[in-house]
């Protein structure tokens, strides 16, 4: 057998046809493709191309679409002018492909694989060339008379689409910063609720039980991306926080208000009121010893009065300081708090302002927790303008002229009430409008 002749007579294999340079057709190119065909110009209610890309970024994020993707297309944006998005043009720009590579910093590989993507994503469609290579040209007014490269009319066609994806982007973003706020706050209110249960030596199990609960819940929302499991891991949590709190209210009927000593306790501030009130003295005593004999004769010692629930503080009640301060509101469970409850407030209410734990502790040893959450009040309401360090400095300052008895709070709510007023207007004499030159 002739082994030559055999070989020619061979049947080729393979495509009849002759290789055409273009881009093989897959689905997502067909479809962006039928896209791009609704192209008509610029979408009602969008001016300025620049719209689109604005659009088309807000929308991203929800669209899965990852950043390198959104820089790609900034760039081709970039190559573009207001005359190719009018109804009768096309918005195609031909960057070659060395200048991709370079503009963006990727290899052939890697561009080959973004333009890819960008037109999987649905973003781009490409018009080839016969050569496979990608040009244009423009007439004496700009207008592309002929291009070859990316077309970025489905950008315009999904406009409306990417504003409603961006709009459902922000109420998520919201939504989920609320639900953030929450966790906040049972998660610190559940921290206070451990540490009265360590003051008061409550070491049950399940103090210990709720504390690790607590730590898996916060790393859950740390990793929740979606409103719906944020939300269940937050109401799990406020609901830990609500039984917590009824528990201890329980178990502290029958324990004794002052927590119990201990050797490592830390030490305790016993403020004594003396009668020149610019000689004030904090002693110091550790805990588990004898305090020192703080009293003084009966005819100066001062009356203790309990705390009020509903009553004024300086002459204002907790209703009128939350509509004077209202970032108390934040930390409020109802709009119709107790003095308690506006303490408590006040205690999250830090935080915010810098003021730490230990200048809050000696803050409501020398001024008393109601007057302490006064001043916290009243340090929220200030402009940040009006601090020359911080507002945590700021309520030093306070503090300390408190101990030398020259913090005033009453002027400063009196100040308050003035600035919330609207500005009356002065009244005009009957006989002034008659005759404003008369005297």
């Amino acid at each position: 057998m002739d082994t030559e002749n055999s070989t020619k007579e061979a049947p080729r294999r393979g495509s009849a046809y002759a290789p055409t340079g273009f881009r093989r057709l897959t689905p997502g190119l067909m479809k962006v493709d039928r896209v791009a065909e609704g192209f008509s110009g610029l979408p009602d209610g969008v001016t300025v191309y620049g719209q689109l890309l604005a659009a088309f970024k807000a929308a991203a994020p929800r669209l899965g679409i990852a950043p390198r993707l959104v820089h790609a297309i900034d760039w081709l944006f970039r190559f573009t002018q207001p005359q190719d998005w009018e109804r009768d043009a096309r918005p195609i720009v031909w960057p070659s492909a060395l200048l991709q590579q370079e503009e963006l910093g990727i290899s052939e590989s890697q561009a080959k694989r973004l333009n890819r993507c960008l037109i999987e994503f649905g973003l781009i469609t490409m018009k080839d060339s016969p050569n496979g290579k990608r040009y244009g040209r423009r007439d004496a007014r700009g207008r592309i008379v002929e291009a070859y490269g990316f077309d970025l009319s489905p950008l315009a066609t999904r406009y409306q689409e990417f504003v409603q994806l961006a709009e459902e982007g922000r109420a998520e973003r919201k939504t989920m910063g609320r639900l953030r706020q929450r966790a906040t706050i049972a998660r610190k209110s559940i921290v206070q609720i451990l540490e009265t249960a360590r003051d008061h030596n409550l070491s049950d199990e399940e103090w210990s039980t709720l504390e690790r609960d607590t730590q898996t819940i916060v790393e859950k929302l740390r990793r929740a991306a979606r409103p719906d499991v944020m939300e269940a891991e937050v109401v799990s949590l406020e609901r830990r926080q609500n039984e917590a709190r009824n528990q201890l209210e329980m178990l502290l009927k029958d324990v004794k208000k002052t927590p119990s000593a201990s050797k490592n306790a830390p030490h305790q501030y016993i403020y004594k009121q003396n009668s020149n009130p610019n000689k004030d003295t904090v002693t110091t005593y550790k805990a588990g010893s004898e305090p020192p004999d703080i009293s003084v004769p009966s005819s100066t010692a001062p009356k203790t009065s309990k705390r009020p629930e509903k009553g004024n503080v300086r002459r204002i009640q907790p209703d009128e300081l939350v509509r004077l301060a209202p970032r108390l509101k934040t930390y409020l469970h109802h709009p119709n708090p107790t003095w308690p409850e506006i303490i408590d407030a006040a205690d999250w209410l830090r935080h915010d302002l810098d003021v730490s734990k230990p200048l809050w502790g000696n803050a409501c040893v020398i001024m008393g927790r109601d007057l302490a959450a006064l001043a916290i009040a009243i340090v929220s309401t200030k402009d940040p303008r009006h601090f020359r360090t911080t507002p945590g400095g700021y309520f030093h300052g306070m503090v300390q002229k408190a101990k030398a008895g020259e913090l005033h709070l009453e002027r400063t709510v009196w100040a308050m009430r003035r600035a919330s007023q609207p500005i009356a207007r002065p009244q005009i004499r009957r006989w002034e409008r008659a005759d404003p030159q008369r005297q």
